[in-house]
């Protein structure tokens, strides 16, 4: 029988979410997730240790900026607990890097913050950017599969709850989906709302916002928006790339360098 609790989240993350976990929600969240992985654990991804790594990763005194995707990557060796997030040891220019992640580090190039050297977004968690997905299970080859589990429940009253405590927040909502959060953000405090298409395959070029403009020449200029922000109410601007290659700028791009 595998295990799945409230004890698995954070104790900060826990103490946001009050008297969620007394709810029919979370009661037919857990049902359904240990049903699911008593079926057969080694077909979910991530490995259940690694549902809530992004709020282990990023305590809730920490969060400054929020990237939500959808559910994780449903190819085997990709999907790590954090969204957009990859291993590192898998070649930027392989087939398995996603196409995402490929436009996410033309973006950052294209504003002059660097070349995302492999698809780890680790040290971008450990800076206080939530890379928190909206369902955080999936069965290996399903997209989308775990989706309607009860993971909606419980991201949605987590969000709701961040934007509500947590000030002068960045939220960065990639496509659709994200934007389907945009009740619960808005109703925060001071939120900075970035929108645009969603930067995986063609969906990146679509929309009146797209997350690069067709011909991928201009980004939509998230990154140094949000450095900006964070700047303009004394936070520390986020190092998007570790080792920057482009030292022509010396006035934002020296703060985030």
């Amino acid at each position: 029988m595998q295990s799945f609790s409230a004890a698995d989240i954070p104790e900060d993350w826990r103490a946001l979410l009050g008297d969620y976990f007394e709810s029919p929600e979370w009661q037919e969240l857990q049902t359904n997730l240990r049903s699911e992985l008593n079926q057969g654990a080694d077909q979910i991804r991530p490995e259940p240790q690694n549902f809530f790594k992004a709020l282990n990763l990023t305590p809730l005194a920490a969060v400054k900026v929020v990237i939500l995707g959808q559910d994780p990557y449903h190819s085997p060796g990709l999907a790590q607990g954090l969204a957009f997030s990859i291993p590192n040891n898998i070649p930027t220019n392989s087939r398995e890097f996603p196409s995402s992640l490929r436009n996410i580090s033309k973006a950052l190039t294209l504003e002059g913050l660097g070349t995302l050297p492999n698809g780890d977004l680790h040290r971008w968690a450990e800076q206080g950017v939530l890379l928190l997905n909206t369902a955080l299970s999936v069965k290996l080859g399903e997209a989308g599969s775990h989706a309607k589990l009860g993971w909606k429940s419980l991201i949605d009253r987590l969000i709701g709850a961040l934007a509500q405590q947590k000030p002068n927040l960045v939220w960065m909502l990639w496509g659709g989906h994200a934007q389907s959060k945009l009740p619960f953000i808005a109703a925060g405090s001071n939120p900075l709302i970035l929108q645009s298409s969603h930067p995986s395959g063609l969906g990146v070029y679509k929309t009146d916002r797209p997350f690069l403009q067709p011909g991928g020449k201009v980004s939509c200029g998230h990154f140094r928006k949000a450095n900006e922000w964070l700047i303009e109410h004394q936070q520390s601007p986020v190092q998007w790339v570790d080792k920057p290659t482009n030292h022509a700028d010396k006035g934002l791009f020296a703060l985030t360098g």
